[in-house]
């Protein structure tokens, strides 16, 4: 979820649809569901019929909470001391994801993405390199249902970063774990460690701005036989899709045709929504959202440009950094296709936005629908009882196929002050 600080403005302005005159909004009720975490940034339903949730905190801890909403004070996994030393005013890095196996229940695993020191010696070409990016397999103890076996990991996954990027993990309905990956983390996907003509996201021997697919059941070898990539020598056989930028939360429709939803954090101008899909490129950095880019005018976009190849986004709105007018907010946070009671809303997929201030928080959630021609339009929420809404973090989903928000009420990862609300019609 990156945003450039340097960019950042206050931006109080009407918000409009972007790809549908504007229509009357959505109203909503949150229901608060969980309270005293520090900044949440995943909630995932534990599959062992026993209907708990895990909720990860990006200062490394893993909490359970149970079907009334209570916290578990003891975490289920606390990964604090591998992180390195987080900026309590704003940070990327931390514990970003977690998934746990479709088998869990007979086979106990789970899996986190989380951050540590860069490993190894700095070099020339990244002296601006912070850490590493590991995503690891754990078993929960024989023990205790409320406890994983820290003692268990298994390493996956080690991606070193030039700058902050997080990443999404979660399995598919094919049982492969999908894991998402940002471009790197400096402007205009440019950086010492590559260049301009072969920035990371469109670098098939990158494994940055990628979306990334794995079979974690066979230790031999990871790479499923079907990966659309495999046996290019000018490609990693892990890659699934790529040009994406800072894909920030992805999920699978547990209904329809089973897609995979990205909100795809842009850099200045617009923000994205992509379905992401086998060997599909996503344009970053020849496109930002559905415009074309120019690395040495980014917020000046070119005309017309080469398109050839490219899949283009659902749903794409102004950032309120460089295109105020109109703008909806400052990093989009992708969430869930909705399946739940509300029979209103099935279909519809419900995500949001950061804020639409970096200074003061005002998080955004949207509800986008399909049309009959197959393009997507988005209404925004109004949430009753709430003027201003809290940082938007991300979003998640229980076995019923109903929605929550995770929110904070600060930048970043200090405090217990956190909460977790579940949405509902407002006349529910």
């Amino acid at each position: 979820m990156r945003i450039a600080l340097s960019c950042l403005v206050t931006a109080v302005v009407a918000l409009l649809s972007y790809a549908a005159p504007a229509i009357s909004k959505v109203k909503i009720k949150l229901v608060e569901f969980a309270g005293g975490l520090t900044h949440p940034l995943a909630m995932v339903t534990i599959p062992d019929g026993s209907g708990r949730e895990a909720v990860i905190e990006q200062h490394g801890k893993v909490r359970i909470i149970d079907t009334h909403g209570r916290l578990r004070i003891e975490p289920f996994l606390d990964l604090s001391a591998k992180l390195p030393t987080l900026d309590p005013s704003y940070d990327e890095r931390g514990l970003l994801g977690i998934a746990f196996h479709p088998n869990y229940r007979e086979n106990g695993k789970l899996y986190v993405s989380y951050s540590i020191p860069l490993r190894g010696s700095k070099v020339y070409g990244r002296e601006w390199w912070p850490h590493t990016n590991v995503v690891s397999e754990f078993t929960v103890s024989h023990d205790d249902p409320n406890k994983a076996d820290e003692k268990s990991e298994r390493i996956l996954s080690q991606i070193d970063w030039p700058l902050f990027d997080a990443h999404w993990i979660g399995f598919g309905p094919d049982g492969m774990l999908y894991i998402s990956t940002g471009d790197g983390g400096y402007p205009q996907d440019r950086n010492v460690s590559h260049t301009v003509t072969e920035n990371n996201s469109q670098n098939k021997l990158s494994p940055h701005g990628k979306m990334l697919r794995i079979n974690v059941d066979n230790a031999d070898d990871q790479i499923p036989p079907d990966n659309p990539f495999i046996g290019q020598s000018d490609a990693l056989p892990e890659i699934w899709a790529l040009g994406l930028r800072n894909p920030w939360r992805c999920s699978f429709d547990r209904g329809g045709r089973n897609e995979l939803f990205c909100g795809d954090a842009q850099q200045s101008s617009y923000e994205e929504v992509n379905i992401v899909s086998r060997g599909a490129n996503f344009g970053w950095a020849r496109m930002e959202g559905d415009r074309c880019f120019d690395y040495d005018k980014p917020v000046d976009h070119p005309a017309d440009c080469d398109k050839t190849g490219l899949t283009m986004p659902i749903l794409v709105y102004n950032n309120c950094s460089a295109k105020p007018e109109g703008c909806k907010g400052l990093a989009v946070i992708g969430g869930y296709v909705y399946r739940g009671k509300h029979k209103a809303w099935d279909g519809k997929y419900i995500f949001g936005d950061w804020s639409r201030s970096f200074d003061e928080m005002d998080g955004q959630i949207f509800f986008a629908t399909r049309g009959a021609d197959g393009s997507w339009s988005m209404e925004e929420a109004e949430v009753e009882g709430m003027e201003r809404l809290p940082y938007i973090l991300a979003f998640a989903q229980d076995d019923d196929g109903e929605v929550f928000v995770l929110t904070s009420i600060s930048t970043g990862p200090v405090g217990d002050h956190d909460k977790i609300y579940r949405i509902v019609p407002a006349d529910g």
